[in-house]
């Protein structure tokens, strides 16, 4: 049973039946407002539990919601390669020197578990010409070094192994395009050495 007292004269008043906030006089003339109700433990428990358990449950729908939305937004994977070079405007140069010093990279990783360098390419057979995408054929040598450039692309790459003057083993990594497809090739290449030092980016021929 509810009850309220009053502060002037300690009067107790039953409350059942009076509306929240009624209003209503002490017979001591001081003004008297109907309280809200008290929660029970009980339910002041319940109202606790309910927000730990729905608040997470909140953020991991919206999450999936925000992953569902990123992921349509993603093009299709037969040509994406393509697609984001496209509108992301990436320059052949840039393109070439970013694929080139990843391909030499995976071939470091390569020799580190395997105790070898390998040999790869040059994958497409042909240098595609006036900068335009043609597919990435499969190329087990590439799979291995785990070098993926995308299914379609604009360069050809290539790992070749060699002997440097000292009879040390050395690798160089070519990435190679025709932007303006005159026939002549931008040649971009790595060297990376016995010790897995690796050389600044060389390039010949850029504008072409």
């Amino acid at each position: 049973m509810r009850s309220l007292i009053c502060p002037r004269c300690g009067a107790t008043h039953e409350l059942t039946g009076r509306k929240r906030g009624e209003r209503f006089p002490c017979s001591c003339g001081q003004e008297l407002v109907t309280p809200a109700p008290r929660l029970s433990t009980g339910k002041v428990v319940a109202l606790v539990l309910a927000v730990l358990v729905g608040l997470p449950l909140l953020v991991m729908a919206g999450g999936a919601l925000v992953f569902w939305w990123r992921v349509r937004q993603v093009p299709p994977a037969s040509d994406s390669a393509f697609r984001v070079d496209a509108a992301q405007n990436v320059a052949l140069g840039d393109e070439a020197r970013v694929n080139v010093i990843a391909l030499c990279d995976a071939v470091q990783m390569y020799r580190a578990e395997n105790g070898v360098f390998l040999v790869a390419g040059p994958t497409p057979r042909e240098v595609p010409r006036g900068g335009q995408a043609v597919p990435f054929p499969h190329d087990e040598a590439f799979e291995k070094l785990g070098f993926a450039p995308g299914t379609a692309v604009r360069l050809q790459y290539q790992v070749e192994v060699r002997e440097d003057p000292v009879g040390e083993p050395e690798v160089i990594c070519y990435a190679r395009g025709d932007r303006d497809g005159d026939g002549q090739n931008s040649v971009y290449s790595v060297t990376l050495d016995a010790n897995g030092m690796t050389s600044p980016i060389q390039v010949e021929r850029e504008d072409e």
